[in-house]
């Protein structure tokens, strides 16, 4: 990847407060981004959640009850789908988050990688949404306030007035 310039670094670090600042909220479309190959998949949170209880079910099919062990393992399977699930969309969030505020480079990635939406606080219907949108031109237009330079607010504070 290339390395960003000015302008970029300023945007990202505009970028960057909003979303600690919670004024940017991201939302994810879970199907293309917790898949291999994303650079935030985690294949174990996905595979132990399912496979631990499909083992149990089997296991009890084969020493007591073949019903039991369907129960176990259909009402298993109903808990994932509505309990893990969620669990699991929330930590890709995290994941998510985390990833993208590190570099600008990760952002980049992922932001082309898509499965990402962008919005603010004050008006959640209004977004950015990846790979088609321009994240940097979304954040220029609704964050350009975060987006100054310590060398340059230095220099205007330091000159009288006249």
């Amino acid at each position: 990847m290339k390395s960003p310039n000015k302008a970029d670094k300023l945007i990202y670090k505009a970028f960057c407060t909003a979303l600690e600042k919670n004024l940017l909220c991201i939302y994810l479309d879970s199907s293309k981004l917790n898949r291999p190959n994303s650079p935030v998949y985690n294949p174990w949170e996905n595979l132990l959640p399912i496979l631990i209880p499909t083992i149990i079910g089997l296991l009890l099919i084969l020493s007591s009850n073949t019903f039991l062990g369907l129960i176990f393992i259909i009402g298993m399977t109903l808990c994932y789908n509505y309990y893990f699930k969620n669990i699991i969309d929330k930590k890709l969030l995290e994941r998510t988050k985390k990833y993208i505020a590190t570099d600008f480079n990760h952002c980049q990635e992922l932001w082309s990688y898509g499965g990402i939406v962008l919005t603010t606080q004050k008006n959640k219907k209004i977004g950015c949404i990846s790979p088609e949108g321009n994240w940097k031109e979304f954040i220029v237009k609704n964050f350009s306030d975060f987006m100054t330079d310590k060398k340059t607010e230095e220099n205007t504070d330091e000159q009288p007035a006249a």
